[in-house]
């Protein structure tokens, strides 16, 4: 579990500097097109790249931090005890499902962009659409790692051994 959290925890916080590389592009893009009259589709799109790997790496670290929107009407009047209970089974019959799909969902469409090294349709664009597609499975996978974890924690809370009982 250890190894898993500190893996998502790392990949999280690596991932954030995405957002300051992010915002640096698009002012230059910003800069470049309004005061220069210079277009930069390249760094349009590494923009988006960006934006996008942010999105889907980050899912598991989002989750391990408890970032996730959720409709809190009733949760936060909820015990411990049943937060537990709604979080494990919310986990177990919605995270995981949805996970899986995606990932089965999205495996044909990537490694379709992966037979043909998809490139920019646009002139001037990136050649890595393929690279960019391929995030569509690291969001599944992060969430579904940090899920485990969260799984094995809910479980030992849920489910405590009693030490010494069957002595």
């Amino acid at each position: 579990m250890k190894i898993i959290e500190q893996w998502v925890d790392r990949s999280g916080r690596w991932v954030s500097w995405f957002t300051l590389l992010m915002v640096l592009i698009t002012l230059a893009v910003v800069i470049l097109r309004y005061i220069f009259n210079i277009g930069a589709t390249a760094a349009q799109e590494m923009a988006l790249y960006l934006h996008g790997a942010i999105l889907t790496l980050a899912a598991g670290y989002t989750l391990k931090h408890d970032g996730h929107v959720r409709v809190d009407i009733f949760y936060r009047r909820f015990s411990m005890q049943a937060r537990n209970w709604v979080d494990f089974l919310g986990t177990l019959l919605f995270l995981f499902p949805v996970s899986i799909y995606i990932l089965y969902a999205s495996f044909d469409y990537v490694m379709t962009s992966w037979h043909y090294s998809e490139t920019s349709v646009e002139a001037g664009g990136l050649p890595f659409v393929y690279i960019q597609k391929s995030l569509l499975l690291g969001l599944p996978l992060s969430l579904m790692l940090q899920g485990l974890v969260e799984l094995l924690r809910l479980n030992r809370l849920l489910f405590p051994k009693s030490v010494g009982k069957n002595q």
